[in-house]
């Protein structure tokens, strides 16, 4: 093929002057660029951004994706890349990935989320491995993994949880009572000894002084 002084002939098997390219070689795509009302053919090695290569016996042609803010697409129905700031799922470009998926930053892409069970019943108010002897404890509940994420960076919920919980018994039956308990009777004795002693002295001084 000739094409001549005008560049953008290159890659033609035949071209026009005003309008272009009109056939391309073998292994080019034919892209027909529009620039305000003027529009003329280029034959190129790859389609340009949004666009993506569709071979025929007749000739291969750049068509145009169908798929919104898609910037890559394998075919005009199934995008591969989107544009900045999309998500790519299933060949379709999101905000915001579906219910279920989680975001990949690294790729712009939405993978399987982790997904977690129904929580079971609160377990039984307990301190120290110990039903009783206190007044309040601690009561825990759990839930299971049903499916593992698809990549590692993704991170489950929370799968246990515990809270603040008042003991059924607070006392522990034939059992002894909390060294506390204990102490704070002892100091409470003490100081009733020591009370009365002071006051036997305080009468015996007087009694003395009188």
């Amino acid at each position: 093929a000739s094409y001549g002084p005008n560049p953008i002939c290159k890659g033609c098997l035949s071209c026009s002057k005003d309008n272009g390219c009109i056939r391309c070689q073998h292994k080019l795509f034919f892209f027909l660029r529009r620039e305000g009302m003027r529009q003329y053919g280029e034959c190129l090695h790859s389609c340009p951004s949004g666009y993506y290569g569709l071979r025929t016996p007749d000739m291969n042609r750049c068509s145009r994706c169908r798929i919104e803010n898609c910037d890559s697409c394998f075919s005009r129905d199934f995008c591969t890349r989107c544009k900045t700031g999309f998500y790519s799922h299933r060949g379709r470009c999101f905000k915001g990935c579906p219910p279920g998926f989680a975001a990949l930053e690294e790729l712009m892409e939405c993978v399987e989320d982790c997904e977690v069970g129904q929580w079971s019943e609160w377990g039984t108010c307990s301190r120290n491995n110990k039903t009783c002897g206190f007044k309040w404890g601690l009561e825990t509940r759990t839930r299971q993994i049903v499916k593992k994420p698809a990549k590692d960076t993704i991170l489950c919920p929370t799968i246990a949880e515990s809270r603040r919980c008042k003991m059924a018994m607070r006392h522990c039956p034939g059992g002894r009572r909390p060294t506390k308990t204990k102490d704070k009777k002892k100091k409470k004795k003490n100081l009733m000894e020591r009370a009365q002693k002071q006051h036997s002295i305080f009468l015996a001084t007087d009694k003395t002084s009188q």
